[in-house]
């Protein structure tokens, strides 16, 4: 089984099993913002701390699968807060069952927001179109559009055309934060 597939079924089983998730009470949610992204996400880490993000948990060609193992990673340890943003998929597809899974993982209980992608690639519809659609399917999962926000912008970002320049972090994460912050 590729270990793609092997971790993605992983996931699910304790996640149905309930083995990877403490419950907790509504009250034990800490406030504040994490973020859970790849190279873009981790670009504008300094302009999201200032933006009152605790947590940017950012890798260089991180995958939209491994999305809800980081959400599962933060809640066991007692790190995920209220607000959780995902900004994965430039590096590649996302599929709705992963999606699903970061926001199940989540739990009800936490607002969890995902970010459209503005990246020059061929899956780039798709992905935004199932993250439209995986945003939709839960209460607590938002969308947040940063290619609607960005597309025309050019000054946002570097010659690959989706890395964020310092006047795109800034705009980025002031995006982030205003979505969040319109959220009750």
């Amino acid at each position: 089984m590729p270990r793609r597939a092997l971790f993605r079924a992983v996931i699910v089983a304790l996640l149905a099993a309930g083995a990877l998730v403490p419950s907790a009470a509504v009250g034990a949610i800490r406030a504040g913002r994490l973020g859970i992204g790849d190279s873009v996400m981790l670009g504008a880490k300094r302009a999201l701390h200032a933006r009152g993000f605790g947590i940017v948990d950012a890798v260089v060609s991180r995958q939209f699968y491994t999305a809800p193992g980081r959400v599962l990673y933060w809640r066991r340890r007692g790190r995920l807060p209220r607000n959780v943003v995902i900004h994965l998929g430039n590096n590649g597809i996302v599929q709705l069952s992963d999606c699903s899974h970061a926001v199940q993982a989540a739990g009800s209980h936490r607002h969890v927001f995902l970010v459209t992608l503005k990246v020059p690639r061929s899956w780039r519809k798709l992905d935004n179109d199932r993250l439209h659609i995986c945003a939709r399917r839960f209460a607590n999962a938002y969308l947040i559009d940063w290619y609607g926000a960005s597309r025309d912008h050019p000054a946002w970002f570097a010659s690959d055309g989706y890395h964020l320049t310092a006047s795109g972090q800034t705009a980025y994460a002031s995006l982030v934060a205003r979505r969040i912050a319109a959220v009750p």
